[in-house]
């Protein structure tokens, strides 16, 4: 694996490019000056090398791939070298955003919820599976679990080949290998969640449950997390004096936002439309206005 270096100075002028193996870029930056920035794009490892650079006394910085690609003076000539210069362009920024660096707990934490992710797409699809081959011969099982746990412990007194039991039989297995997993990293997020002081006050809030407190204190960490919830709503777009609500504005829930308990969603859903009502509610005379104006009648109530 090769990274590409680039030194710059204050008013960004290219001083030097270098390229390092992982082992003698780990060594390099032993001797880069205390106090030093060092840009970086968001990518796999780019936490760990942040922590790395903070031991070392360094500044790191991480950028966003989407805001770091603005800055690429040739999209088409895209390479190492090109990226570096980009890094070096887009930390220099007054208004950038930077990723919050995570701590190794944080990414613990994130792993279970990635490997909880992969057992249950797994396991939804091996279900999907089983279920079109039983259907194959005339057995159609709802698409719940429960209704295909049912089917399964019935299937000795199904009319089906011999050959095809044994084969759903050893499907079965490892379906349920896969839910056990699966109960359990979610059993062990949940425990570090109820043991967790940030996770409990993020509970507080509205549809907050202990799997998405838990993401999201792993993911940016209690004070973020706090505002960031505090941010799904739908953003307004203006036509004259007519507002309409648009699509979600936080795109770091995307994630959390599943964990959302459904009767706490039912009521986060009823006050929202509440407050729309409420909205359109005082828009009524201003609309009234408004085609008084485009008729030429300045008493529209008049007839």
């Amino acid at each position: 694996m090769i990274l590409a270096s680039l030194s710059a100075n204050a008013t960004g002028r290219v001083q030097s490019r270098q390229e390092f193996k992982r082992e003698a870029f780990g060594l390099w930056l032993a001797q880069v000056p205390a106090g030093t920035v060092v840009a970086m794009e968001a990518c796999g490892g780019a936490h760990q090398w942040a922590r790395r650079c903070m031991a070392y006394g360094l500044q790191p910085r991480i950028t966003a791939a989407q805001f770091v690609r603005p800055f690429c003076k040739n999209p088409q000539a895209k390479n190492d070298a090109a990226d570096a210069e980009a890094n070096a362009t887009a930390v220099r920024q007054d208004n950038m955003r930077f990723v919050p660096i995570k701590s190794v707990d944080q990414q613990v934490r994130l792993c279970r919820h990635r490997a909880r992710e992969g057992y249950k797409v797994e396991h939804r699809a091996l279900g999907n599976r089983i279920r079109g081959l039983l259907a194959e011969f005339g057995r159609v099982v709802p698409n719940t679990d429960a209704a295909l746990r049912a089917a399964l412990a019935d299937l000795d007194h199904a009319d089906l080949p011999a050959s095809l039991n044994a084969l759903i039989a050893d499907m079965t297995a490892r379906w349920h290998a896969i839910g056990k997993r699966k109960d359990a990293c979610e059993a062990q997020i949940q425990t570090h969640a109820q043991a967790d002081e940030r996770c409990q006050r993020l509970r507080s809030i509205l549809g907050v449950g202990a799997l998405s407190a838990d993401a999201m204190v792993a993911t940016v960490g209690y004070r973020s997390a706090k505002s960031s919830w505090r941010l799904p709503t739908n953003m307004p777009a203006k036509s004259g004096l007519c507002w309409r609500m648009g699509w979600i504005t936080t795109r770091v829930l995307a994630y959390t936002i599943r964990f959302t308990d459904p009767p706490k969603a039912r009521e986060m859903k009823f006050t929202a439309a509440q407050s729309t009502h409420e909205a359109r509610t005082w828009q009524h005379p201003i609309h009234r206005q408004r085609d008084a104006v485009a008729t030429g009648r300045t008493h529209p109530e008049r007839t």
